[in-house]
């Protein structure tokens, strides 16, 4: 059986290599564009532990799956912009949408046509599809990975404030629907206790300005 899986990958690499060349280097390409602007890339990483059980997998993320005493089938894969990942046996397998479990159960259940009583496991090692910006008078500028349910006030504590900023002029760009909105954000106020309406829930993709 050993023997038959592993010419089966053999085959799948080779009628897929051409195909999926562009697209691993796609991948390739926004991965180091991401690592020199951040600068290092321990800040577009981050470890199993610290991500949630309900996190969601996006595009861009990156994913470590591993079947046990399957090495042919254990691998590192980016979730590429179409929200695909590709396996050996299995071909393309959506997994943007779901969370490491539900991916994890949807590979078991996929390989279970090859394989007697599939282990798999799924990391995620890479949450680069779930990050805010943070531009202006920071000591930490450019991209952050958001963490579940932060707020402005703790991507701030994060971001640091160089001497020049002003606190009270800051401001957060949000898109939605195609449209760009700018929210305000008094730092002096809310850790005052005042406007605790402005200390939003961050957005991937959310922006926030400190003049």
């Amino acid at each position: 059986m050993k023997k038959v899986i592993h010419l089966a990958v053999l085959l799948w690499m080779g009628l897929s290599a051409n195909a999926m060349l562009s697209q691993t280097q796609q991948a390739a390409t926004t991965a180091s564009k991401s690592e020199n602007s951040s600068g290092a890339k321990s800040s577009d990483e981050v470890q199993a532990s610290n991500v949630a059980p309900d996190y969601v997998i996006g595009a861009d993320d990156t994913l470590h799956i591993s079947v046990w005493k399957e090495p042919d089938l254990t691998e590192t894969l980016p979730v590429r912009p179409d929200g695909k990942i590709s396996m050996p046996l299995l071909n393309d397998i959506t997994a943007a949408g779901l969370t490491p479990l539900q991916l994890r159960d949807t590979i078991t259940d996929r390989l279970k046509k090859y394989i007697a009583d599939p282990r798999v496991t799924v990391v995620v090692t890479g949450m680069n599809s779930r990050r805010i910006f943070v531009t202006g008078e920071v000591t930490h500028t450019g991209p952050m990975t958001l963490l579940p349910h932060m707020t402005m006030l703790q991507a701030l504590a994060q971001a640091g404030f160089t001497q020049f900023a002003n606190p009270k002029a800051i401001y957060l760009l949000r898109t939605e629907s195609g449209k760009q909105k700018k929210l305000p954000f008094n730092y002096k106020e809310v850790v005052k206790g005042n406007h605790p309406e402005q200390n939003i829930e961050l957005r991937p993709g959310d922006t926030i300005v400190v003049p």
